[in-house]
């Protein structure tokens, strides 16, 4: 019997989308808690008990579990889930460090170096052109990574589909915004395909299509400022203690 359930705290972003897809090919019950990041309901005492740095995607599993638990960070939700429900991660301890390591490639290298050049290319104030130029480069630096590795198999960490693909391909959508061409790249052109093709991540990716408008444009005013600066104000939590410095 199934008990509880699995609350995503999701707003339309790469990071966002990889739990979505995820709990599409788990085909596991889900329900959304939109987020509204431009309104900085982020920053809302009650999401930062379960996401303390204010960021989505975030989750509440209640679902067949003792306890509820919360999870942030996209690839830590990712393991958690992979783990759970024993899909998408390898238990050959050789095979999983595998994935473990082109996950953690994701986190570490290939969002956080392509969010900057979404944000110098395309959502920065003024241009500047040294940081166009050195994270366009970073960009395609990464793509080349990419491209080698799945010249040498299926898939990022092997013959199997698991979670460190699921990690990277929203990641490449906007691959114009990167002032990359997939097309460019034969192998990565190949794995994408595959990995689109996926019934269960054209669901994840439709995850409040109906919703949002996603019309492209840069974010102004109040939304710029709650995106890219220090909010105005932030909800504290009542039991929140500051640090001495």
């Amino acid at each position: 019997m199934t008990e509880g359930k699995i609350t995503l705290f999701f707003w339309p972003t790469p990071n966002c989308y990889k739990v979505s897809i995820l709990l599409e090919e788990l085909n596991v019950p889900y329900d959304i808690h939109p987020v509204h990041i431009g309104r900085g309901e982020q920053f809302a005492a009650n999401f930062l008990k379960i996401s303390p740095h204010g960021k989505v995607p975030a989750i509440n599993d209640s679902l067949n579990t003792k306890e509820p638990q919360s999870v942030f960070e996209s690839g830590a939700i990712l393991f958690y889930l992979a783990e759970k429900y024993n899909q998408f991660l390898e238990t050959e301890n050789t095979k999983k460090l595998a994935v473990i390591q082109w996950l953690m490639f994701q986190m570490g290298n290939l969002g956080p170096l392509l969010g900057q050049a979404h944000h110098f290319r395309h959502y920065a104030k003024e241009p500047i052109q040294y940081a166009i130029n050195r994270y366009t480069n970073e960009a395609g630096k990464l793509y080349a990574v990419l491209d080698n590795q799945l010249g040498k198999s299926q898939y990022l960490a092997g013959d199997d589909y698991s979670i460190a693909d699921i990690a990277v391909y929203p990641w490449l959508r906007p691959q114009k915004m990167q002032g990359q061409d997939i097309s460019e790249h034969a192998n990565i052109q190949r794995w994408y395909n595959a990995v689109r093709g996926r019934p269960a991540v054209q669901r994840g990716l439709s995850v409040m299509n109906e919703k949002i408008s996603k019309s492209g444009q840069r974010p102004k005013g109040e939304a710029w400022q709650t995106l890219f600066e220090r909010p105005k104000t932030i909800d504290i939590p009542k039991n929140h203690k500051k640090g001495k410095p």
